[in-house]
């Protein structure tokens, strides 16, 4: 029975490698589109540099996708989301809702993240999730999400252990993440790029997003290691 299990874990990963390779990123080539006024906090580049420790404020929020958050001191709102832990923190976040449901898939992996002292979660939007479900088909990808082992290893290598901000991230160019395996950051500090492990390169939607204890960067792909 475990090497029935093994083996199908190990299929759903190569069907899931293949569906990254093929899926461009937020459900198409298209990039996704910002909001029609964003807030003057939510521009396209950090208005200045954030802090050595990786810590930022809303003002060095930036991407095309920020635009979508919620605005003032709403659920989901930078205002809101800045004095939470990660994991409660994207609870509210509208772009990350399909990652929030695979995170409470495994048992203590939210109170995990939250107890973090210091973190960089690279957070995969809505579509990238819904890319991989439709290369996959529901019953793979609900089969994936049931795996509460090897779902926690795939959700945690899109955690780094240290807390860095877009300039950080940029200037370290390879991140060692807390699963094992290596990103590779390109780009600039103003539109970094994340290369998994299986090539497979991921943009930045909105990045710079300050929680308690973690920078989040919300990304068009669902990140793989090697193997």
């Amino acid at each position: 029975m475990r090497a029935s299990r093994t083996m199908a874990t190990v299929g759903l990963l190569a069907a899931l490698s293949l569906g990254l390779t093929a899926c461009g990123g937020m459900g198409g080539d298209e990039p996704a589109e910002p909001a029609a006024s964003a807030p003057p906090a939510m521009s396209s580049a950090p208005a200045e540099p954030a802090a050595a420790d990786g810590v930022t404020t809303n003002d060095d929020v930036f991407g095309p996708a920020c635009g979508q958050l919620p605005q003032g001191d709403e659920p989901g709102s930078l205002n809101a989301m800045g004095p939470q832990p990660v994991a409660t923190a994207a609870g509210s976040n509208p772009l990350l809702s399909t990652l929030v449901t695979a995170v409470g898939e495994v048992p203590g992996l939210a109170d995990t993240l939250n107890q973090q002292e210091a973190i960089t979660v690279f957070a995969p939007a809505n579509p990238a999730f819904e890319a991989v479900q439709e290369q996959l088909g529901e019953e793979q990808f609900n089969a994936l999400l049931a795996d509460t082992e090897q779902l926690q290893g795939l959700l945690s290598y899109h955690v780094t252990p240290e807390r860095l901000d877009a300039e950080g991230i940029v200037e370290k160019g390879t991140l060692t993440e807390l699963a094992g395996g290596d990103l590779t950051i390109g780009g600039t500090a103003d539109a970094p790029t994340v290369t998994d492990g299986q090539g497979n390169t991921a943009a930045v939607l909105c990045g710079n997003i300050p929680t308690s204890n973690a920078t989040v960067f919300v990304i068009d792909k669902v990140l793989m290691p090697a193997s």
